[in-house]
C-alpha cells in the first residue's frame, strides 16, 4: 500500500507539471481507467475503516495529510512524545499549490490542526477540532522541508488547547504560519453516534470517565 501511495503521488505530482501533447494525455486516461477498474475489483464502503487501520493508535494509511497509501496526502512525516508535545516534517509539492510557487494555505492549515491533534493525544485527552485559528506569517514555499511542532495547553473537562507552528527547515528561527486549537471530547453516548463503524473509538476522540459532565 506504501509503495502504490508512493507511486500515485509520483503520477499526481507528473500531472500537475506535465505538457506533454494531448494525445498522450489521453493514452494516459485510458490507461488509468483500467487500473482504477483492477481496484474497485474489492473495496469498502465509505464509512469502513480499511483493515490495515488502527484508529485508536494513530495508524490511518489513508489519512488525506500523512497517509502512506493516500496519493492525495503530502505525505507529512509525524510523531508525538509524551507530555503533550508532537513534531512533523513535510516538503510539499506541485500538486498542493496555491498562489505560484506557494504552498495552498488550505493545505497549511490543515498540516497544523494535523499537528495540534496529536499534541493533544500525546497529552492523553482526546477530542474533535472545535475552533483553529492559523496566523500566516510568511509565505511558505512548495518545495522546502518544513518543520512543524505542536505543544498541548491547558485543559478544562472535555476541552484542551494547544499551539503548533511551522517554520523552514533552514530557518527555523521564522515563523511561517502558526496555529491555535481548541479540541473537545465526545460525550460516549454522541461518540458511540458517530463513530458507529467503529468497535471502540473511546481514547481518540471520547471523553474519559470524569470528563463527560463537563
Amino acid at each position: 500500500m506504501g509503495e502504490l501511495g508512493t507511486v500515485l503521488r509520483d503520477l499526481a505530482d507528473a500531472a500537475v507539471r506535465t505538457e506533454v501533447p494531448a494525445g498522450e494525455l489521453t493514452a494516459v486516461a485510458a490507461a488509468a481507467r483500467e487500473l482504477t477498474a483492477r481496484l474497485r475489483a474489492a473495496g469498502r464502503g465509505l464509512h469502513e475503516v480499511a483493515s490495515v487501520d488502527d484508529p485508536e493508535a494513530g495508524e490511518r494509511w489513508y489519512s488525506p495529510v500523512h497517509g502512506r497509501g493516500n496519493p492525495v496526502a503530502p505525505a507529512l512525516e509525524a510523531g508525538e512524545t509524551p507530555g503533550g508535545r508532537a513534531t512533523g516534517r513535510v516538503t510539499v509539492g506541485k500538486a498542493h499549490e496555491g498562489p505560484p510557487g506557494l504552498v495552498h494555505g488550505g493545505v497549511v492549515a490543515t498540516l497544523l490542526d494535523h499537528l495540534l491533534a496529536r499534541a493533544v493525544r500525546a497529552a492523553g485527552r482526546g477530542g474533535l477540532t472545535a475552533t483553529l485559528t492559523v496566523r500566516y506569517r510568511r509565505p511558505v514555499p512548495l518545495g522546502v522541508p518544513l518543520l512543524l511542532t505542536a505543544e498541548a495547553g491547558e485543559s478544562s473537562g472535555r476541552r484542551t488547547t494547544a499551539t503548533a507552528r511551522v517554520v523552514a527547515e533552514d530557518a527555523p528561527g521564522t515563523v511561517l504560519a502558526e496555529a491555535e486549537g481548541l479540541f473537545v471530547a465526545l460525550r460516549p453516548e454522541r461518540s458511540a453516534e458517530v463513530f458507529r463503524s467503529l468497535a471502540d473509538p473511546a481514547g481518540t476522540w471520547t471523553a474519559r470517565t470524569g470528563d463527560a459532565g463537563a
